[in-house]
């Protein structure tokens, strides 16, 4: 089983989703001659020619109302928007006609179609570059959000978003693109949209995070069980909407504790949404209220001091601390 990194396993899926339908087809700007800004369609315009890897020019709106079209006529487009924070000139065509055509014709058109993009901060990227604006998506009515957090999910994930008949947005944490390998099959593998993991079971707190932060969260769960002997259940999101409450929902009636991780930021944030399903249908379960450790409520700031923006280990560690000590 080869070992990938994430960028490689996301070129991988499209590969394979391209060789498999000659209905899927990527667009964007890049993606062709240069094979994409961290060059995840590396590779596909030899392979596959310019009539299905179309490179664009720098228009977000015009990338996206194209893949809408070419979605509704049958096609599977794969669009890319080099960086999430640049989805804003395309705002009108994702949410006035990705998200509501099918609703619009009452099902005679749907839109097949997902919109790659990069999100979240760890780079030291500049203004623009590394905003975590996936409540904007949750929060719109017709599109599915699924951010993955390692290869071998970011592969299956993305499989599954090619092959979903509703319009998806994929949101990939760069920060993870090339920072470590996993074992990735061969074989395409697909996972569930709407389906959280357990990944680490526990039995004292649980721990929810997604995309980038999984790595922080898991170390912070290694610390608490070799520093303080608290054995923290944590749970990969994976799909923002649709969300698997029933999952966060078993963890949290079990532990009867929970902090949730998110580098977004805080108000109306993933986080507040998840303590409203908790609140809703494990209440009363929680032993201690729910903690979130989140982003600020202010525009990410230059790469001088982005570490101080996002969520740490020792944070996490903190917060849990003062979860368990609730009385």
């Amino acid at each position: 089983m080869p070992q990938l990194t994430m960028a490689e396993s996301l070129n991988l899926a499209l590969d394979q989703s391209m060789a498999a339908d000659d209905a899927v087809c990527v667009i964007g700007e890049d993606i062709g001659v240069n094979g994409g800004v961290f060059r995840i369609t590396k590779g596909l315009l030899e392979k596959y020619g310019e009539d299905r890897v179309i490179d664009t020019p720098l228009a977000e709106n015009g990338i996206i109302g194209a893949a809408v079209g070419m979605a509704i006529y049958g096609l599977k487009p794969v669009a890319e928007i080099q960086f999430s924070g640049f989805m804003m000139q395309a705002f009108d065509q994702i949410e006035q006609n990705m998200a509501r055509m099918r609703n619009r014709s009452r099902g005679r058109y749907p839109v097949p179609m997902v919109l790659r993009t990069p999100y979240g901060g760890g780079i030291r990227a500049v203004e623009h570059h590394s905003e975590s604006r996936e409540a904007y998506w949750a929060h719109t009515p017709g599109l599915k959000v699924v951010i993955p957090s390692g290869p071998r999910n970011a592969r299956s994930l993305l499989h599954a978003a090619i092959n979903d008949p509703d319009p998806v947005i994929f949101y990939e944490p760069k920060a993870v693109y090339r920072a470590f390998r996993e074992d990735v099959p061969d074989e395409p593998e697909s996972l569930e949209i709407g389906k959280a993991q357990v990944v680490r079971e526990g039995s004292d707190i649980t721990l929810i995070a997604y995309g980038a932060m999984m790595r922080p969260t898991l170390e912070a769960a290694e610390d608490l069980v070799d520093l303080h002997q608290v054995n923290a259940e944590v749970i990969d999101l994976l799909s923002i909407s649709p969300m698997d409450t029933q999952t966060l929902v078993d963890s949290v009636s079990k532990t009867g504790r929970c902090v949730i991780v998110h580098e977004g930021p805080r108000t109306c944030g993933v986080a507040a949404e998840i303590i409203a399903r908790l609140n809703e249908h494990a209440f009363e379960h929680l032993e201690a209220p729910i903690k979130r450790i989140t982003g600020y409520d202010i525009h990410f700031p230059f790469f001088q001091v982005e570490q101080h923006y996002l969520p740490d280990p020792d944070t996490i560690v903190e917060a849990v601390q003062q979860t368990l000590a609730y009385e």
